[in-house]
């Protein structure tokens, strides 16, 4: 039993109050889901600016309706304080319970949107940041655990990509997650606030978001390729990536928040699996799975210019993660892909050839 498994079956015997900020989103949909599951109380903030009612939805229904009683929705902005203070507390039949860990995954994403859009981006990725560690400060929470970014490592050539190794950020989102991990360090130096920052390296899965200017690629074409439409490449192609599966984000989440080793606490690390993936290749195996789901296409990739902004190579060193953590990936990109080829296409409507 590696330490996740071993986790999980201690959850289930313990209760704690969980935050999840970004709940109605990818990332937080599924840690909601998953420590539900596990019999934990969750609150759950989003103002559903890239969220969606949808995901909340999904899973209710996947969840015993014991387990969806242990959660409670509070629609508000990290860019209010008074929201996030709001939030700090899980309350039912007139019992409250402080919050023992908070799981802070809200944030406005994605590279090309804070190149058109740096004031928005920094209010909520850096304002909204500040508020969350203010309201976690004065809840004197456990832990705080923080969606931080590979984008971090900006213009650093070397691979694979190792935490104390950054070099300049290339957009504003890359600098608004930067500035995340330090403000994050000073409010252990100067508060004694517990954190962890993960920086997530192309997180793939089920209820990642297809649609809109700004969704992610793997979605976007899956989406694209169901319905016979153009799939486009930004370069060559050859751009590659180390794509994460959801599953190995939520492991990461969970073992950070409850970490007893001191030494793994005010730290960040690479949650990804150690490998890289060209776009390329990405293309052929989601065409692949899409064939053995009975979703056969011809579509054929058109290549257009680079994207400002963009690294053209990334990979993580997962090692610091697996001996502090206990982080131990459950699946590569093949496996995860495969799953999340299955969710979009009965999600998107489609039909397997043998249903």
């Amino acid at each position: 039993m590696n330490a996740y498994e071993a986790l999980k079956a201690s959850l289930t015997e313990r209760r704690g109050t969980w935050l999840v900020t970004g709940c109605a989103g990818f990332v937080g949909s599924n840690l909601l889901e998953t420590l539900l599951r596990l019999g934990q109380r969750v609150v759950g903030l989003d103002n559903f600016a890239t969220g969606h009612q949808r995901n909340l939805d999904e899973v209710q229904a996947l969840v015993a309706p014991e387990q969806w009683a242990n959660f409670t929705f509070i629609r508000g902005d990290i860019q209010n304080l008074d929201d996030c203070r709001r939030a700090m507390t899980w309350a039912s039949a007139g019992e409250e319970h402080g919050v023992d860990y908070v799981l802070h995954q809200a944030a406005l994403g994605s590279v090309p949107r804070s190149i058109e859009d740096p004031i928005r981006t920094n209010a909520n990725n850096i304002d909204g940041f500040l508020n969350m560690l203010v309201a976690s400060r004065d809840a004197k929470v456990k832990r705080f655990v923080y969606a931080a970014s590979s984008s971090t490592y900006g213009d650093h050539p070397g691979l694979p990509k190792v935490e104390d190794r950054i070099g300049k950020p290339l957009s504003p989102y890359a600098v608004t997650k930067l500035v995340n991990e330090l403000y994050a360090d000073v409010f252990g130096r100067v508060y004694g606030l517990q954190s962890v920052g993960l920086r997530y390296f192309n997180i793939v899965g089920r209820r990642q978001d297809p649609n809109g200017p700004y969704a992610a690629v793997i979605p976007r074409w899956i989406s694209a390729l169901l319905k016979n439409e153009p799939v486009f490449i930004n370069g060559d192609g050859e751009t590659s990536r180390d794509f994460c599966y959801i599953d190995n984000a939520v492991q990461a989440n969970l073992l950070a928040a409850t970490t007893e080793n001191p030494e793994a606490v005010n730290q960040v690390y690479n949650v990804a699996v150690g490998d890289r993936t060209t776009l390329n290749e990405l293309f052929e195996m989601i065409v692949a799975n899409l064939a053995d789901y009975g979703c056969p296409t011809t579509t054929k990739v058109q290549y257009r210019d680079f994207r400002a902004g963009d690294v053209r190579h990334s990979m993580a060193d997962i090692g610091k993660a697996a001996t502090l953590l206990g982080y131990d990936p459950s699946h590569r990109i093949g496996e995860g892909l495969k799953e999340a080829i299955g969710w979009y296409v009965a999600s998107l409507g489609a039909k397997r050839s043998d249903a």
